[in-house]
C-alpha cells in the first residue's frame, strides 16, 4: 500500500472492546490508516499478507496463534511489513522473544497514549 495516503496499520488484537477504541484513538491521527482488525494469530498472519500493511499492531497472548508466531510468520512472509507489540507485559523475556520474532517495536498497552505513534513511525521507517 501506498505511504501517500499514510502508514497503513493493522490492528491485532483479541479484545475487540480494546481494538476498537487503539482503532478511534489512531483514526485521528492523519499520517496513519486502520486497514483492519484480527481477533488472533492466525487472522492476523492471513490478513497481513492479504492487505500488505506498513505496521502490525501485535498482541502476545491471543487464541489459536500466539503473538510470537504470528510475527514470526509476518516477518518471513511479508519481510517489509513491521510488527509492533503492543501488550500488557513488560517482562523482559517478552521483549527479547518478541525481537527475537522478528518484531521491530515494543509497546507496553500502559503507554499507548505517549509512545504508540511515534513506535509506529519507527518500525515503519526501520522495515
Amino acid at each position: 500500500m501506498s505511504r501517500d495516503s499514510g502508514l497503513t496499520v493493522l490492528i491485532a488484537d483479541d479484545n475487540g472492546l480494546f481494538a476498537r477504541a487503539l482503532e478511534a484513538l489512531l483514526d485521528v491521527e492523519e499520517s496513519i490508516r486502520i486497514v483492519g482488525r484480527a481477533g488472533d494469530g492466525e487472522e492476523a498472519a492471513r490478513l497481513a499478507a492479504e492487505l500488505a500493511p506498513d505496521v502490525v499492531l501485535m498482541d502476545l497472548s491471543m487464541p489459536r496463534v500466539d503473538g510470537f508466531d504470528a510475527t514470526r510468520r509476518i516477518r518471513a512472509e511479508a519481510p517489509e511489513t513491521a510488527v509492533v507489540v503492543l501488550t500488557g507485559s513488560a517482562d523482559n523475556a517478552d521483549v527479547e522473544r518478541a525481537t527475537a520474532a522478528g518484531a521491530t517495536g515494543y509497546v507496553t498497552k500502559d503507554r499507548i497514549l505517549g509512545e504508540l505513534v511515534n513506535a509506529i513511525h519507527a518500525a515503519a521507517a526501520a522495515a
